[in-house]
């Protein structure tokens, strides 16, 4: 609500200063990201992209901060056509500096900034006490210590290898892939090597049409020819089709469990029994593995290969091709060719030793080792109990949330995540609707099987409360008018934007654009 206020300054009074605060916004309406400081003399608006007159046209984040300074170079040993006279640099003054930055960071959408339903990303806050202990100075070690001198790294490896192996159901694990993808990409190669070791070269991997797109990318990339496997009526792997799919020449089937939808492939023993027949392998892609945590292993259902997407089911931060880790866990027989070096205890001691036929490095070293260390971190501390507890609540409030919306959920029963439909809406200009209303949206538009989808995942941290904000944010935008949401989002720092030409010319740079 505005709230007024005046003072008086070299005897004289200015009135009516208005400041919008959002904290008192309903969640059913849009939120303010804005207010506006007017004196009577001024108006000034202050909001997430900018400080700005309301006559200046032009809308450019932090436009005012982009002061600069032009400074004279000296004499360089360069030769002419790698110098110049003279650079202009950034010039803001310290707590300018420090403004700004804090600036940028009001301006993010995190999870720390309220609920963050990206469906199948599985957004989950990051505990912070898993950042203290990969801080901690005694982790910082050189990788290129010989083994004896890191006997407690080497044992921390090695635990984490025993307790992802415990949790999948598989044999063996390993840490080197540094990314969900880099591993998805690891597994498939190391089921390559083992049909290679054994029965010869294998030409096609079978995919399901509701899986994530990079299990179509890593099949591709490691020379195999996808066959796409169409979803049953119940958004399920059609049996008959996939009978019809698999043969000699098939590798892997990739499989998600739960799938894309939410829902639990009833029939995946059947569905192993068949790869297996063909002399196949059964693949499992871990980015939903948060539904199972403690209550089911993949192992357990049949599958010999899995990566661990620990970004999305231990809390590790979501790298956004930064810093990750995917470990991929095998079944016995696939063992000797993950990729070197691996850990081993031997003797009372921990050391690295190449597996029989590795099929090589794939990243450096340990792996992202303090991605690693926060996952271990994440993973001791909840025990059993506590993941057990997360798999509980994250199904919960995905079916809680789901009651509570509008919009039609065409499959079910779901697990950790569903997937409703915008009906005649866009499901695109829904997500930027939902923005107006001071939440994240949902994944839109996929998986494809469902119309206008709204694929959503609140994850077990988010309480009643915020599933209740979140379910009014969902319907407002339900009631809204096709006007408004073209005209979405309007509130953010960013507006509505030409995706094309952003995508083919963008403008980043701390200058002023005019300058550039």
């Amino acid at each position: 609500m505005p709230q007024t206020s005046s003072w008086r300054r070299s005897g004289r009074w200015r009135n009516d200063t208005r400041l919008a605060l959002l904290g008192e916004t309903p969640w059913d309406k849009p939120r303010p990201t804005s207010f506006t400081l007017d004196t009577g003399v001024s108006r000034v608006k202050y909001d997430q992209a900018r400080w700005t007159d309301d006559s200046d046209d032009l809308y450019e984040p932090l436009l005012s901060e982009k002061t600069s300074k032009t400074v004279d170079i000296e004499d360089s040993p360069l030769p002419d056509d790698l110098t110049r006279d003279s650079l202009s640099l950034p010039d803001p003054a310290e707590p300018e500096l420090a403004r700004h930055y804090t600036r940028l960071s009001q301006m993010n959408y995190g999870v720390e900034s309220g609920p963050f339903p990206l469906g199948s990303c599985t957004m989950k806050y990051n505990p912070s006490f898993t950042e203290d202990v990969a801080a901690r100075a005694d982790a910082a070690i050189h990788p290129g210590r010989p083994d004896s001198t890191v006997q407690g790294t080497l044992a921390l490896c090695h635990r984490l290898q025993d307790y992802l192996g415990r949790i999948g159901g598989m044999d063996a694990v390993t840490l080197q892939p540094p990314a969900g993808a880099a591993g998805e990409f690891t597994g498939i190669q190391i089921a390559k090597a083992y049909h290679e070791h054994n029965d010869g070269e294998r030409s096609e991997v079978v995919i399901p049409d509701s899986a994530h797109g990079t299990n179509f990318a890593t099949a591709a990339m490691a020379g195999y020819e996808v066959v796409e496997l169409p979803s049953g009526d119940d958004g399920r792997v059609d049996i008959e089709a996939l009978e019809a799919a698999v043969g000699d020449d098939t590798a892997a089937l990739m499989l998600t469990n739960p799938n894309t939808l939410g829902l639990f492939e009833r029939d995946i023993e059947h569905v192993a029994d068949i790869v297996h027949d063909a002399g196949g392998l059964l693949y499992y892609d871990g980015a939903n593995l948060n539904a199972l945590l403690g209550r089911a292993r993949p192992g357990d259902m049949g599958f010999d290969v899995m990566h661990y997407n620990v970004h999305k089911t231990f809390a590790t931060p979501h790298g956004g091709g930064g810093p990750g880790a995917g470990p991929v866990g095998v079944r016995e027989e696939l063992a000797q060719f993950l990729p070197n070096p691996h850990v081993r205890e031997r003797g009372g001691n921990y050391e690295h030793y190449e597996p029989a036929n590795s099929i090589g490095k794939v990243h450096g070293f340990y792996g992202n080792w303090p991605v690693l260390l926060k996952t271990f971190a994440y993973i001791a501390r909840l025990g059993d109990e506590g993941l057990r507890d997360a798999s509980a609540k994250a199904v919960l409030n995905a079916n809680y949330l789901a009651e509570q919306i509008e919009y039609e959920v065409p499959f079910g029963p779901f697990h950790h995540e569903f997937v409703a439909s915008a009906g005649e809406q866009d499901a695109a200009d829904a997500a930027k609707r939902m923005l107006d209303y001071g939440v994240h949206p949902p994944t839109t538009k996929w998986p494809e099987i469902v119309d206008e989808a709204l694929m959503t995942e609140p994850t077990e941290g988010e309480t009643r409360r915020s599933l209740d904000q979140l379910a009014a944010a969902f319907n407002a935008v339900a009631g809204d008018s096709d006007a408004e949401l073209a005209d979405a989002p309007s509130r953010p720092a960013a507006k509505r934007i030409d995706q094309v030409t952003a995508a083919r010319n963008p403008q980043l740079s701390w200058q002023a654009l005019d300058d550039t």
